[in-house]
């Protein structure tokens, strides 16, 4: 099985299953698009953890046996593939959390980088070795979160970076220890689908929308869909909870 998905009390886990490495193929591209946005649509769902199984890689990047057996006439049609898989995560309108449970290589480390929070363990590196490959890629993911100096040394040497330093320049936001890390994350979960569901939805779409939006532009945007949770049973219901102190009670409209 090449995907993995569980889910309990508002939490979906998606796990990688394709240990040692948890390569990549075409197929798995297209598996990880599909479970996403069909994630998505499931109303009982408000949060989603995406790991790897195994201890010894997140996701090592693209399947190279594949690829060199692909021709260059097939490129672009199993681009747009990859481009599907990325922003169906990026756009899953549910936060999503990445547990880095080891290296996260090439298209490994993209897939962490379209998710919401990123946690990593110790263990993990974080590289885009395409160049090495005769590839190139990731930088457009990339570049939202680290300096254009790390991410074209990155780019130009296929070096990869330690989770510390990964953590020190803004790509990754908590380094754990290994076996802190599943718990770390479903801590979290727990804590984001506790949240108001609309609530949730409203803000995932509002932060995806101003990411590259002018500042002033940005927070009229984002304004917009507090008026939205305005109209919503959930939002009143937050605030009065706030006001007398008690856990709120969300019914999802």
């Amino acid at each position: 099985m090449s995907l993995i998905l569980e889910k309990r009390d508002g939490v979906a886990t998606v796990t990688l299953g394709g240990p040692p490495v948890n390569a990549l193929t075409l197929a798995l591209y297209g598996e990880i698009a599909d479970l996403f946005e069909n994630l998505g649509e499931e109303r009982d769902v408000h949060c989603a953890i995406f790991t790897g199984a195994g201890n010894r890689a997140f996701c090592a990047g693209l399947d190279l046996n594949e690829f060199l057996s692909a021709a260059p006439e097939q490129d672009p049609e199993r681009a747009a593939i990859v481009r599907r898989t990325f922003s169906a995560v990026y756009r899953c309108p549910i936060p999503v959390i990445a547990a880095i449970n080891g290296p996260a290589l090439g298209a490994g480390s993209v897939l962490a980088t379209v998710c919401d929070i990123r946690i990593s363990a110790s263990n993990a590196r974080f590289g885009t070795p395409e160049i090495n490959v005769g590839r190139c890629g990731g930088a457009a993911h990339h570049g939202r979160l680290i300096p254009q100096g790390v991410l074209r040394r990155m780019y130009f040497t296929g070096e990869p970076i330690d989770a510390q330093e990964a953590f020190s320049l803004g790509l990754i936001d908590e380094v754990v220890e290994f076996e802190d890390l599943m718990p770390t994350a479903l801590g979290l979960a727990a804590k984001i689908a506790g949240k108001s569901p609309l609530g949730l939805r409203c803000a995932k779409q509002a932060l995806n929308d101003i990411e590259s939006m002018p500042l002033e532009a940005v927070y009229r945007h984002e304004q917009r869909y507090s008026t939205k949770l305005m109209y919503t049973e959930d939002a009143r219901e937050a605030t009065r909870a706030t006001l007398e102190k008690r856990t709120p009670v969300f019914k999802g409209r």
